[in-house]
């Protein structure tokens, strides 16, 4: 029989885990086995600037975690695997994208991204996707295009009306 305190120490993981898990918009595995101790503090500290936080936890206190929270993320939780958790769908996907082209030991698995399973082929989509303040910008300068042609309309149609009166 195991040690009461062991198991207890393990739900609390588990408990941990799902809340993360609950509590995040996205959610991505990667693998970080070849990574520095400085490479990894500096992968921390981008992670953190973006609202996201890095963690390393037992593959199988994860798969506990993500039974019970009826996620299946197949054969992904095998071998050593980090976690980064966000509110922000896109920020730690672009983050992590970012620095595995200059870290090649680094190498991005799966996700969990607003409720759907992201397999490496979204994230990588993803990764690609303008960051939230620059949507915005382009939203309102597609915006700014429509008055901008109605002023110019109004204007002509103004300088019409004089020219026959």
């Amino acid at each position: 029989m195991a040690n009461p305190k062991i198991l207890e120490k393990k739900q609390t993981t588990i408990d941990e885990i799902k809340d993360k898990f609950s509590n995040a918009a996205s959610s991505v595995f990667f693998e970080y086995a070849g990574l520095t101790v400085a490479e990894t503090t500096e992968l921390r500290r981008k992670l953190k600037e973006s609202d996201s936080e890095l963690k390393i936890y037992k593959n199988t206190l994860t798969k506990r975690a993500l039974d019970t929270l009826n996620i299946d993320l197949g054969d992904e939780l095998n071998g050593p695997k980090a976690v980064v958790f966000s509110s922000d769908v896109i920020a730690p996907i672009k983050v992590l994208s970012s620095f595995s082209k200059d870290h090649p030991a680094l190498e991005i698995k799966v996700g969990y991204v607003d409720g759907n399973v992201a397999d490496k082929e979204m994230l990588d989509k993803l990764a690609q996707t303008p960051d939230r303040n620059t949507l915005l910008t382009m939203f309102a300068a597609g915006l700014l295009e429509h008055v901008k042609n109605v002023a110019i309309c109004l204007d002509l149609h103004s300088k019409n009306l004089e020219e026959n009166n």
